[in-house]
Formats: structure tokens, C-alpha cells, sequence
């Protein structure tokens, strides 16, 4: 069995006879912060729907924690343990921020959790814990829809880390940002690393510097380079293919 938390062999998704992917090798160790860069069309996308059982493979294999995520459905492969944050903030705009973290708190309980259920005074110390880390304890009663746009980036990614899950996937979350906010989702994530393995997608270069561990380049569906950032920006192949284009 593998110790990398996430692992993809020769990952094939044809559509149409076109390859969005094609016979992608990748891992991710345990712990991990990755970002994941590359030109409109490089399959980033389907990377993550691939994972996540949006997209079934057309071959190759995708492991998770050492199991084959082939064939399993998006509520199975969410219950293992990964989570995914979409581009597009996804909460309930008539909720309090305490209620969507709430509920998405309850909605990862097993059956034997929802039988023996914690006691009241430790959800809410996880909760509020978890309001903290997100940076929203001033706009805990306040209903979702007069968050800003940054701050709905920042409960929702609490509602993911309120599922328990070992994986984050994270979709371009500063796209749309002011710089401050942007430097608060980057401090974010940098804070959800030590505790959490996570992948990001991402276009925004300075927000890349300001989180990135180590960089994987994709381009036309497969691995272009990996590396540091510096040795990324480096590259001559991803300066032709990628960073001497406009950024969106």
C-alpha cells in the first residue's frame, strides 16, 4: 500500500476522442500544500472532477490513501475523506455563518455518530474554534448573504474543514478577490496545512508565491514540470506555454 494520500497511474479522460487528460502520473504526500497552475485547456479542471467521481477515468487509476476511487460514486469518494471547494462560493445565503458550518458539521456524522452524538458544549467549541481559524467570529450571526465575496470563500472552505476531510480541493479561491482578501484566504490555507493535505488550483501567481510549497504544471492534459516555484518560473517550457501569456 502506498503511504502518498493521493496518487494517479496513467490517468486517461477522453471526451469525444479528446484527451483532457492523458496518462497522468502525479502524488501528493500526506500533509502536503500543492498548487497546480496551468494555461486554459490544460485539464485542471477535470483533474479535480476526476478525483472526485465527477468524471469516471477512461483508464488508468486514481488511489486515495491507497485505494482505487474507479467506480465510486461523489458521496462515497466525499465520505472517504476529500473535500472540494468549487470556484463559485457554495453556502446557504440565508443561514448564519454558525448554521452553514453547522450544518455541514452534522451532514459528515456516520450513523454511530449520529447516535452518540458529541455533547453540545464540545460542537460548540469546535465551531467556535473553526469561526476563529476562518477568520469570522465577528459575522457568526450574521447571514451568509452580507458576507463579502472573500469572506463567502472563507466559510465555505470552513464547511469543507467542518467535514472532517483528510483532502482539501481547493478551485481558484482568490479569483474575483481584493488583494487583502486574497492575503487572507493565502494565510488561510497556509494555516489549514498543517493539519490538512490540500490541492490548488490556481491562476494568480502572486497569491502562488505567497502559498506554494511545491508546483505542478499542467499543460494539454499531462505534467509539463514540478517543482519549487522559483524552479517553475524558471522553466523555459512553462515561460512559452503558460507565464508569457496574459493572466486572466
Amino acid at each position: 500500500m502506498t503511504s502518498k494520500i493521493l496518487v494517479t497511474e496513467n490517468l486517461t479522460v477522453s471526451f469525444d476522442g479528446f484527451k483532457a487528460l492523458k496518462n497522468l502520473n502525479f502524488s501528493l504526500e500526506p500533509g502536503e500544500l500543492r498548487v497546480v497552475i496551468g494555461p486554459n485547456g490544460a485539464g485542471k479542471t477535470t483533474f479535480l472532477d476526476v478525483i472526485t467521481g465527477k468524471v469516471q477515468p477512461t483508464s488508468g487509476r486514481i488511489l486515495f490513501k491507497g485505494q482505487n476511487l474507479r467506480r465510486q460514486t461523489e458521496e462515497q469518494i466525499s465520505r472517504l475523506g476529500i473535500g472540494r471547494k468549487f470556484q463559485t462560493p457554495r453556502v446557504y445565503l440565508n443561514l448564519t455563518c454558525w448554521q452553514n458550518l453547522e450544518l455541514s458539521y452534522h451532514a459528515r456524522k456516520s450513523v454511530w455518530g449520529t447516535l452518540f452524538p458529541r455533547p453540545p458544549r464540545d460542537e460548540r467549541r469546535h465551531l467556535g474554534h473553526l469561526l476563529e481559524i476562518i477568520g469570522l467570529v465577528p459575522q457568526a450571526q450574521s447571514r451568509a448573504a452580507l458576507l463579502s465575496h472573500g469572506e463567502k470563500q472563507r466559510l465555505e472552505i470552513g464547511m469543507l474543514v467542518a467535514q472532517s476531510p483528510n483532502l482539501l480541493l481547493v478551485d481558484e479561491p482568490v479569483a474575483g478577490l481584493t488583494d487583502e482578501e486574497t492575503g487572507k484566504v493565502g494565510e488561510l490555507l497556509l494555516t489549514l496545512a498543517e493539519t490538512h493535505s490540500i490541492l490548488v488550483i490556481e491562476h494568480d501567481m502572486e497569491f502562488v508565491r505567497q502559498i506554494a510549497r511545491q508546483v505542478t504544471v499542467l499543460h494539454e492534459g499531462t505534467i509539463l514540470c514540478e517543482g519549487t516555484i522559483e524552479q517553475v518560473q524558471a522553466d523555459p517550457r512553462v515561460i512559452e506555454v503558460y507565464l508569457g501569456q496574459p493572466q486572466e
